[in-house]
């Protein structure tokens, strides 16, 4: 099964739209919360099953707003995060999904992608493709379901958009070059 993964759309939808009109043969769309009317929005202009949980900024505050989602290579846990305090520590997220007998933790809330397994269960986060805070122009995750297993990846906003220019970003170093002759 091929998943599309994001989370954290706030109601902006138009990279969303534009990656999934280039993503062939996607089974599901799982959407890890911030707008849940964005999920609803997605399964009618694409046709496609969305699977999604609520955020805090869905006005959710329980910690049974999770989801199970059974696949072939065994049971995927779904939360926006922000229950789970993600934001400080990974540590809680990935109880929850032992205590389930899940696989992995697909979860947001951070904004920021992370793809990674520990002790054989997978932690993943897509980012935001609307309002990224690592400094990018926007992630999300395409996620392969086997009985062999696991397997995907992040894919960067910026990776798609070969045929545009990209604006320069500029940093601390870039500011010491454009001011150096104050020093």
């Amino acid at each position: 099964m091929k998943l599309f993964v994001i989370s954290d759309t706030h109601g902006k939808l138009d990279k969303v739209l534009e990656v999934c009109k280039k993503l062939t043969a996607v089974d599901l769309i799982l959407h890890l919360g911030d707008c849940s009317k964005d999920a609803e929005e997605l399964e009618k202009v694409l046709g496609i099953d969305v699977l999604s949980v609520k955020g805090n900024m869905d006005g959710s505050y329980s910690p049974s707003d999770y989801k199970i989602l059974e696949t072939e290579c065994g049971k995927l846990y779904l939360a926006h995060g922000h229950m789970e305090n993600v934001k400080a520590t990974y540590q809680n997220i990935y109880y929850r999904a032992e205590e389930c007998g899940c696989i992995a933790a697909l979860f947001g809330h951070t904004h920021k992608p992370v793809f990674e397994e520990v002790n054989g269960i997978h932690l993943i986060n897509p980012g935001s493709l609307s309002l990224p805070s690592d400094g990018t122009q926007g992630s999300y995750a395409i996620v392969h379901t086997s009985p062999e297993g696991l397997t995907g990846s992040i894919v960067y906003y910026s990776s798609i958009q070969k045929n545009k220019p990209q604006k320069v970003q500029g940093g601390y170093i870039r500011g010491l070059l454009n001011y150096s002759d104050r020093f």
